[in-house]
């Protein structure tokens, strides 16, 4: 990490007692610089020149967008909680008809379109009509993004004092509760949760996963296996996609027992019971299912410290070993090209919320996956990094396994 010293994941459980830290001079550019932006000296002659006001601007813009960002966050959370999207969809209303649609006074619909429109969630029409804006559109029918909007409620309890989270990683919050398996005081890896704890959780990953889904499977084609078998597959969506593109594959999935029983029945609904074999199981406690030339990890290695994330990258190495193979893990990466905030600031929060975890950037992910045993490690581009990142990992066959000639030969 540039410019900062790090702790190891072990040693931030509970408050940290530190000394008092003084700290080096700044020197160089950067204190240059810094001197410059604190003075409201400087601050007003930029302003006042027209080739530097509009940085001076654009920069105060940025600025003010962090300080109401919560704001804007529950504008669209309004938005949801009155389903203006559905509303809207192929019809306009005028503020009266909107308010009386939503239940609420026509003064409250005034101050929420006003907002939305500012957002480009919402839009005025002709004639005093309000339609869909450009993001609103997309929200239309987006059940991912709904759930994810609606989840955050939860979010930002236990964001409501950060300073609090950071000084003290380890008391309770309420993401904790929800990912059950998150809870360190599960002695035995999960197993034994029961349906009503893993439904809700499974749930929310399954509404977004086709959006992973489709990244990965433009970045890699999974024809070239035979057997693809998902570690923490959740309800199986991911390998519902990965049916639907490529119907000749056998699929398995691995995820705790509550989890892979929920799966079961929510594939058989789907009419996927004979393409997907669901197995029940701690990855860091049993063996996975063998055979599979394919193991894909998708979100999985961001809920869990280093040294947990190197376990499970061992057994499905232990997995792929006998006939060799290939792993495919997706997730957001930390340190994405334009995509910084995304890996860093939201899921380094979240992830400090949920009580483990990290985000890691390609590199640190890697680093792992080579001191797990795998050889040709290398990232594949997806069409929306901000989404996900796809890296791909080899396992070679054990010398004289009749096994080991399949996705190697075929991907170089």
């Amino acid at each position: 990490m540039r410019g900062a010293s790090t702790l190891s994941e072990s040693s931030g459980q509970g408050s940290v007692e530190m000394e008092p830290c003084k700290g080096s001079p700044a020197s160089g550019w950067g204190a240059w610089r810094d001197r410059l932006l604190a003075s409201p000296r400087f601050r007003r002659w930029v302003s006042s020149i027209p080739g530097l006001r509009a940085v001076s601007r654009r920069q105060s813009r940025r600025l003010f967008d962090l300080v109401a960002g919560f704001t804007y966050s529950q504008t669209l959370l309004a938005c949801v909680q009155f389903d203006l999207f559905s509303r809207l969809q192929g019809r306009t209303f005028d503020l009266p008809s909107l308010a009386r649609e939503c239940g609420m006074p026509v003064q409250s619909a005034e101050i929420l379109v006003r907002a939305a429109v500012a957002l480009d969630l919402l839009e005025w029409r002709a004639g005093d009509q309000v339609g869909l804006g450009m993001l609103g559109a997309v929200m239309v029918g987006n059940e991912a993004l709904h759930a994810l909007v609606k989840h955050h409620q939860t979010v930002y309890q236990d964001l409501i004092d950060p300073a609090a989270s950071l000084r003290d990683p380890a008391r309770p919050t309420r993401l904790r509760a929800y990912w059950a398996y998150a809870q360190e005081a599960e002695v035995d890896a999960g197993r034994s949760l029961p349906p009503n704890q893993v439904a809700e959780y499974s749930g929310l990953m399954a509404a977004s996963q086709a959006l992973i889904a489709e990244q990965v499977l433009d970045a890699y084609d999974f024809s070239r296996h035979s057997r693809v078998l998902d570690v923490g597959g959740g309800l199986g969506a991911f390998l519902a996609e990965v049916a639907a593109r490529h119907p000749g594959l056998d699929l398995h999935l691995f995820d705790l027992p509550a989890v892979a029983g929920i799966a079961r029945q929510t594939l058989a609904d789907k009419g996927l019971a004979g393409r997907v074999s669901c197995h029940g199981g701690s990855f860091f406690d049993d063996a996975l299912p063998p055979g599979a030339d394919l193991v894909t990890l998708v979100r999985v290695a961001y809920d869990h410290p280093d040294d947990r994330v190197l376990e499970i990258l061992r057994t499905i190495r232990e997995a792929l070993t006998p006939q060799g193979g290939h792993l495919l893990l997706a997730e957001p990466l930390a340190g994405t090209p334009g995509a910084e905030a995304v890996g860093d600031a939201y899921f380094g929060l979240y992830l400090l919320a949920m009580g483990k975890g990290r985000a890691r950037s390609a590199q640190a992910l890697s680093g792992l996956m080579e001191r797990a045993g795998f050889v040709d490690i290398r990232q594949l581009t997806t069409r929306l990094p901000l989404q996900t990142g796809v890296l791909l990992a080899r396992v070679a066959p054990q010398p004289g396994s009749r096994g080991g000639r399949n996705a190697r030969d075929r991907t170089g």
